[in-house]
């Protein structure tokens, strides 16, 4: 039987839409039924499935679970819970498959599906080809079983025995109403943290405000109360909870990038000579520090997935992206999870007698938030490309082309990437001083307006 499938829900890490338009319990259900055939061709028995919070969840992961039956495999429910257990469930239960019915940080009506099968993130054309079988009809049939398992006490019994606090450390935690509420509180309870709770309670509908801590404004309650109270240190999770921001005691943010410092310095202490595998978006001043830490840089694509991927085939011990993304395959399994990174966060930093000091003293260069250029669907990566063939930079040291353009000067770096998951080009620039952000970013609307006149810049 064939079927015809909306394309724009088939992304390049994941499949995501707008529930009940493009993306519904049929639609779903026809995933399940080829994520199956999928893993019956690889000689997998069963998928683990979890949900965040979102009030279509129970009905999506229904369907998918469904679906996965329909294919004679078996659906193991695992309830609502963070992306990072539902990973962690594909190793705990032996399953090496499951599915996250989630939509991260999208707005509440939106929802979508990640996936990893016989221990692979699907990505891009795995993705494609997804959508390509189900059209063709290519589905296999048989009578799965679908059963229950709880893999929460198991999951905070593994960081539990593994991560441990020099001393007791008081946080703020803001979970945004995402599912992260539902397990992070007790699991840095059990590590010896007093948590200032904001937004716990795991609601659908994000009623405070929206659950992405890569945005600055959704971390200003996080700032207010580290005002309010004597909390040490601010953590907030996004949506699903494989991401997280952070915050010092006087409102700075740590961003990724240099989070990633730290992290990398404490497991090239123990994994001397490691590669240390970082995004397109990242400061300039991660490269050299890794060096100085006895470790070597990777600069890659930017894409949970793709990261993933790359830290798969190199046995890198460490990973991470400016969104938030950290992995750890050091004391971990090389997913990404927001609230394990948190816990590693704070068992270096309680190392210290106060935490701040350590995190202002990370190595800071002037840089500007991600920019967006909107554009309509398709025009970025022709743009990208244009850019790639055709733009002068004036003054630059080196051109990086793995994803998108990224432009290296002496004293800072320009970035315009095509989004893989909107139509936006993201534009990022890092410098020594404002005096040079502003001279690379005329170099590139210089660049960007001679390849597509007429362009409405952000900056």
């Amino acid at each position: 039987m064939m079927h015809q499938l909306p394309a724009e829900i088939f992304k390049a890490y994941d499949i995501r839409g707008i529930v009940g338009k493009s993306l519904t319990p049929d639609v779903v259900r026809l995933v399940g039924q080829a994520l199956g055939s999928l893993a019956r061709e690889q000689q997998q028995s069963a998928i683990a499935v979890g949900r965040d919070g979102r009030l279509s969840g129970p009905s999506l992961a229904g369907a998918l679970m469904e679906g996965i039956c329909a294919a004679g495999v078996n659906a193991i429910d695992i309830g609502c819970v963070p992306t990072p257990l539902t990973y962690f469930a594909a190793y705990e239960l032996g399953c090496h498959s499951c599915v996250s019915v989630t939509g991260s940080h999208n707005p509440p009506d939106y929802n979508g599906l990640k996936m990893v099968i016989g221990g692979t993130t699907l990505a891009l054309d795995a993705i494609q080809q997804l959508k390509a079988r189900i059209e063709a009809g290519n589905l296999l049939s048989g009578q799965g079983q679908r059963r229950s398992a709880d893999v929460q006490d198991a999951y905070l019994a593994r960081i539990v025995s593994d991560v441990k606090l020099a001393r007791p450390m008081k946080i703020v935690m803001d979970c945004g109403n995402g599912v992260a509420g539902a397990v992070a509180p007790e699991l840095f309870r059990r590590l010896g943290c007093e948590i200032v709770p904001l937004y716990c309670e795991v609601d659908g509908t994000f009623p405070n405000h929206h659950p992405d801590p890569s945005k600055p404004e959704n971390l200003a309650d996080v700032i207010q109360a580290l005002q309010d109270t004597d909390a040490e240190l601010g953590i907030a999770f996004d949506g699903d909870g494989d991401r997280l921001g952070v915050v010092t005691k006087d409102g700075e943010i740590i961003y990724p990038d240099r989070q990633l410092m730290l992290f990398a310095a404490d497991v090239l202490s123990r994994v001397p000579g490691g590669q240390i595998i970082y995004d397109v978006k990242c400061t300039r001043l991660l490269a050299p520090w890794v060096r100085q830490h006895g470790g070597e840089p990777l600069m890659w694509n930017t894409g949970h997935a793709l990261v993933k991927a790359k830290l798969k085939e190199t046995g890198a011990p460490l990973a991470g992206e400016m969104s938030g993304h950290t992995f750890f395959k050091e004391r971990w399994y090389g997913f990404d999870d927001g609230l394990y990174t948190g816990a590693r966060l704070l068992e270096i930093l309680s190392r210290s007698a106060d935490a701040n000091p350590v995190l202002q003293a990370l190595p800071k260069a002037v840089s500007t938030p991600e920019l967006n250029i909107k554009m309509a669907e398709g025009e970025p990566f022709a743009l990208v490309d244009k850019l790639k063939a055709e733009a002068q930079f004036t003054g630059a040291l080196e051109r990086i082309t793995i994803d998108g353009v990224r432009v290296e000067y002496a004293d800072g770096f320009g970035l315009a990437r095509p989004s893989n998951t909107t139509p936006v080009v993201v534009l990022r620039f890092e410098a020594d001083d404002e005096a040079a952000i502003a001279r690379i970013q005329a170099d590139f609307r210089q660049a960007l307006l001679a390849v597509w006149p007429g362009l409405t810049l952000p900056f």
